[in-house]
């Protein structure tokens, strides 16, 4: 009974186990793979690249993985991202700040929205961040008339998505950022064990007598507010608020908490191996493109999408595997 004991946590940290390493080990292999096959692959501009388009992917997965953790879903994390690039675009000739607060404030109204549908109806979160992700659609589209909103080049505002800091892109810092925050609110904060309480539990911490309903608000404005911001990035780095942007950018996010080893029913995540998730979809997209170049293949963006769905089928399909395969050890 005692080594039975023993046996049974080391076999349910199997999951966390395999998603947190195998995601960095996995990101390792395919660095050293483009290392091998392409020669400009670990260049500057490639990488600089790399990190200054994905640091919008990356706020998007890191709010995320917050919601998978308790055990919900956010539906509506692009439209919210081309809602906030339209409103960010379109407060830019009154400078950066404006525009920065104005698209963060537009995500955090659609993150609260969510956050008060959810837990005061009590609304499935699929649903409810279902209906918001049309809203938000059709908001963006309302404000844009229905067209791309140019930028103002008057301002600093771009300097947001086009600039460097010590030679390193201002997207990618404002995501180590975040993510170096998320880590600590998850690690090191009553706050992060209740979201993985939550999600392990949601019946019993509400009977334990903690604040179920406070910690889903909070994770659905955070999310919304992360994907708002995406959607500044977004505009200050393309030089325009596109309200038809952030189609599938739920899909990515999703595929990047998972890959990382979040549970998506809830109550286990790392932030860590969600920001390596991100980047080994990211260089996944990036090989194929210096395939295209290379004219073994050719894939246009639907097939990277296809790509892209697959993927993240065949890690749910590996991650229940090895979920079941616990459950059956206990």
């Amino acid at each position: 009974m005692a080594e039975l004991a023993v046996r049974r946590p080391a076999r349910r940290s199997i999951v966390p186990a395999v998603g947190r390493y195998g995601v960095v080990l996995a990101l390792l292999a395919l660095i050293l793979f483009g290392a091998w096959r392409y020669e400009s692959f670990l260049g500057a501009y490639n990488v600089l690249t790399v990190l200054r388009y994905n640091a919008m992917f990356a706020l998007v997965a890191l709010g995320m993985c917050f919601v998978v953790m308790t055990g919900g879903i956010d539906l509506s994390v692009g439209s919210t991202a081309a809602l906030g690039s339209v409103v960010a675009a379109l407060l830019s000739p009154y400078g950066l700040m404006p525009g920065l607060l104005g698209g963060i404030g537009a995500g955090l109204a659609v993150g609260l929205i969510n956050a008060l549908v959810i837990t005061g109806l009590n609304i499935l979160p699929f649903i409810a961040t279902l209906a918001t992700m049309l809203g938000a659609s059709g908001a963006a589209l309302l404000l844009a008339g229905n067209q791309s909103v140019s930028v103002s080049y008057d301002t600093s505002f771009i300097e947001l998505g086009q600039g460097d800091l010590f030679g390193f892109p201002i997207p990618a810092w404002i995501a180590l950022l975040a993510y170096a925050a998320g880590t600590v609110i998850l690690n090191f904060t009553a706050h992060g064990r209740y979201v993985l309480a939550v999600g392990g539990a949601e019946d019993a911490t509400r009977l334990m007598g903690l604040p179920v309903r406070r910690v889903k608000l909070l994770v659905y404005a955070a999310s919304g507010a992360l994907a708002g911001l995406a959607g500044v990035i977004l505009a200050a780095q393309f030089g325009a608020g596109q309200p038809i942007e952030g189609v599938g950018w739920e899909l990515f996010a999703i595929a990047s908490v998972v890959v990382g080893g979040t549970l998506l029913t809830g109550g286990v995540g790392s932030v860590g191996a969600t920001l390596a998730g991100v980047l080994l979809l990211g260089l996944i997209f990036n090989i194929l493109n210096f395939e295209n170049g290379l004219g073994w293949i050719s894939l246009s963006a639907y097939w990277q999408s296809v790509i892209r769905g697959a993927f993240l089928l065949l890690v749910v399909v590996i991650q229940s595997r090895l979920v079941a395969r616990g459950d059956d050890a206990l």
